[in-house]
């Protein structure tokens, strides 16, 4: 395992991580986790009890991964990303343990496809992102959706298929309707326009901030 030498890593002795994994300063491993070869986790980043990260999953900084989140490859998930507890981001978009003639699958016989997670987005416990999906930057999945498509920026979803009901700030808010086009976040101020199921940012807008 590689630790990020400008700060210490707290990993939980019952932890598994794999010496092959490289691991941000800051960041804490809970209490059962598993952390595969390659795999990525940026800075100040929380991985819960009993979380899954998959060979090769990159995690950017300040990521929050809830008890029993399982987060397969290859997915990405950029920085500030919540995943709710025992939330499942899937790789095989057409999963079957043998091949037509009854053989058991190998890693050679099929292709991983992976979920996207843009910055600041939210996922929901127990929620489904089915690969391959994109999660638009600070978009909200609510509890228990399945997500099949994906997520415009700024997207409230929630239901099964997952469908868009509100638009949301990066407060995680939803956001007040300001004319028949413009939309304002009630906790930062922040103003958005919406333009063909699309939601765009004033330029006077914050920039991230974890």
């Amino acid at each position: 395992m590689t630790i990020d030498e400008q700060g210490a890593a707290r990993v939980q002795d019952s932890a598994d991580v794999d010496d092959r994994a490289t691991i941000g300063a800051g960041t804490t491993i809970w209490h059962l986790a598993q952390v595969r070869e390659d795999a990525v986790v940026g800075s100040g980043c929380i991985v819960g009890r009993g979380a899954y990260v998959g060979p090769g999953v990159r995690l950017g900084d300040g990521c929050k991964l809830q008890n029993y989140a399982l987060v397969y490859e290859p997915a990405v998930l950029e920085d500030g990303v919540f995943v709710g507890p025992a939330a499942v981001l899937t790789n095989d978009l057409y999963p079957r343990a043998v091949t037509p003639d009854g053989t058991v699958k190998t890693g050679d016989d099929w292709q991983a496809v992976g979920v996207t997670i843009r910055t600041g987005a939210a996922i929901g416990a127990r929620a489904v992102c089915v690969a391959p999906v994109t999660i638009g930057r600070w978009a909200t999945v609510a509890a228990g959706a399945v997500v099949t498509a994906d997520v415009p920026d700024f997207a409230l979803v929630a239901g099964v298929p997952a469908k868009r009901i509100r638009w949301v700030g990066r407060a995680g808010v939803p956001l007040e309707r300001t004319t028949g086009d413009g939309w304002r976040c009630p906790v930062t101020g922040d103003e958005f326009t919406e333009t063909d199921g699309a939601l765009h940012e004033a330029p006077s807008n914050a920039s991230f901030r974890h």
